[in-house]
Formats: structure tokens, sequence, C-alpha cells
């Protein structure tokens, strides 16, 4: 039996749902809301691939990843990255393997694209999510995008299709 977790695009149908979700209050200053998330996948349609994380019919959280970006391109030997942009998780729904399975969702999305690694920034902190990229693997760069830490993480192999 196929596993109630999936991620779905975001509609007109779901759309509302989806702003009005809401992270832990300690969690507001580290990542933005939703519909500031969607704003900007609205303006960068060719970078950003939003998805709602759906549990049975139940809306539990928000991903949306980045597809080919230069983080500074001003510097001439940056290269194209893809990985991570936003993790939302409802507040009630955290600590439930839901980041996760949204994490290896889009690792699975960038190795069908051809990517060998995935790209996360975050805003370090106690409260932030270093220790849960930690432990899904990512290590950090020594890098800085604006005041939010690097990390990345090397993609083996995609599964083999059942």
């Amino acid at each position: 039996m196929p596993s109630p977790l999936r991620l779905v695009p975001v509609t007109s149908d779901n759309v509302e749902d989806a702003c009005a979700l809401k992270v832990r209050p300690d969690q507001d200053g580290l990542v933005k809301p939703v519909a500031w998330s969607l704003a900007q996948a609205y303006a960068t349609p060719a970078t950003a691939w939003p998805r709602l994380i759906v549990d049975g019919e139940q809306l539990v959280g928000f991903v949306m990843a980045f597809l080919d970006v230069r983080f500074h391109p001003e510097q001439p030997d940056d290269r194209l990255r893809s990985g991570l942009w936003r993790l939302n998780i409802a507040a009630e729904q955290q600590a439930r393997g839901y980041g996760r399975f949204a994490v290896e969702s889009v690792n699975d999305e960038l190795r069908r694209r051809g990517q060998t690694r995935t790209t996360v920034s975050y805003v370090p902190g106690a409260h932030g999510p270093e220790e849960f990229y930690r432990k899904l693997g990512f290590r950090t760069t020594g890098e800085l995008s604006g005041d939010q830490v690097v990390a990345e993480l090397e993609l083996g192999p995609a599964a083999p299709l059942p």
C-alpha cells in the first residue's frame, strides 16, 4: 500500500490552507511564512519548486526547492546549485518525520534532474534547524549566504524504480 505521505503542487484549491500554515512561535524569525515563499515562487517560476506536504488528506507542511541558482553571482567561479529553499512544518506536526520526508523528497527530485548534491542555508541559533540538517547528513561549507549558514549533502544514486 502506498504511503499516505506525499508532496502536492500548490493550487487555487489549497493555497489558502497553505498560507494559514504556522510554525512554532520561536521559529518565526528563522523561516519566512508560506505566503512569502509563494510570492517568491510566483516571481521566480524557473527557479522555485514549491510543494505542500500532505499526510492522507491533512496538510502538515510546505517545502520549496530552488533549482540552478548562483549564491554569489558576482564571483566568476560561483557554481550553479540546487537544494532546499524553505521548509515549514506546522507547529503541531513537528517531530513526526514530515521534515525528513520533505528533505528526502526534494533530494529525490534533484536526483531525477541529474543533480549530485543538495544545498541548504539556514539561520543559525538556539531554535534553528542546524541539528536537524546535520542528522540528515548535511555538512557546513564555511560559506554564508547573507546571514545564513550554507550546508551541503552529497546525493547518492537514485533508488531503482519498483
